[in-house]
């Protein structure tokens, strides 16, 4: 049996660690060819040096995502330094927690910038050259946050909230392109993001460690997952086992809220 993304060219945002990483390793592992962005070079170069055990082309590049011309910059050097771009991933965010009242002004644009923005200027870049080419997959990562209410996380909700609905609209407009855009909401992942809730344990005035404790009491199959489990979904969205899914939002979450 074949590699399953053998012969596609992927850009892979927000590469340097964890989810992102994860699904560069499982690209490559299949057989792709690599585009790997982040924010600084130096992290990303050990997920190349991973990449590449696994054979294939690894091309680095540094980007801030929230700049469109860097994105339009981006593309284009996806497209000359490895032939093409056939599977696009955006996966690059940011993660704040706040009261609502307590947010700024510049909170909202900092946030909305890096996890709705990006995912906006990406997708049409790449939509324009995918539709030349005849084809194309991208594959959004939204979180649950872009389907539910959460408490004290709401310019990130908002944030990925728009994702989804970019993704549904984008995928109803280019399906007839034999492009498909599909969405991945993970729950509670094991990467540094978590850290980041030890605002919510301030907030709530508990331990990090109860903090954690409860996140873990709400997955009903009793353990975060990792990110290798949503790099896994990444890849058949990027390869032809999904060529008749478009427009879908799917939830991977141990369980929380099922169906």
């Amino acid at each position: 049996m074949g590699k399953r993304l053998e012969g596609r060219r992927a850009l892979i945002t927000g590469a340097s660690r964890g989810i992102g990483r994860a699904i560069a390793e499982e690209y490559a592992r299949e057989g792709a060819d690599l585009f790997l962005v982040a924010t600084g070079l130096k992290q990303l170069e050990a997920t190349r040096d991973a990449a590449l055990q696994h054979g294939g082309k690894v091309e680095i590049h540094a980007a801030d995502v929230s700049d469109r011309d860097a994105v339009e910059g981006m593309i284009a050097a996806c497209i000359d330094r490895i032939g093409g771009m056939d599977v696009l991933v955006n996966n690059a965010g940011i993660y704040k927690a706040a009261r609502f009242v307590d947010y700024t002004p510049e909170d909202f644009d900092t946030v909305m910038q890096v996890n709705t923005y990006s995912v906006f200027h990406a997708m049409q870049f790449a939509l324009r050259h995918m539709k030349a080419a005849g084809r194309g997959k991208i594959v959004n990562v939204a979180s649950t946050a872009g389907k539910w209410e959460s408490m004290n996380q709401g310019i990130y909700n908002t944030s990925k909230h728009a994702v989804v609905g970019m993704t549904r609209c984008a995928a109803l407009e280019h399906a007839r392109d034999h492009i498909t855009i599909n969405a991945i909401c993970p729950g509670f992942v094991e990467t540094d993001m978590i850290d980041q809730f030890s605002v919510h344990a301030e907030l709530n005035g508990i331990t990090p460690e109860a903090m954690q404790k409860a996140l873990v009491d709400r997955v009903p199959i009793g353990r975060m997952l990792q990110p290798v489990e949503i790099a896994h979904l990444a890849v058949y969205l990027g390869c032809s086992e999904s060529d008749g899914m478009t427009g879908q939002t799917i939830t991977i979450s141990g369980g929380m809220r099922m169906g």
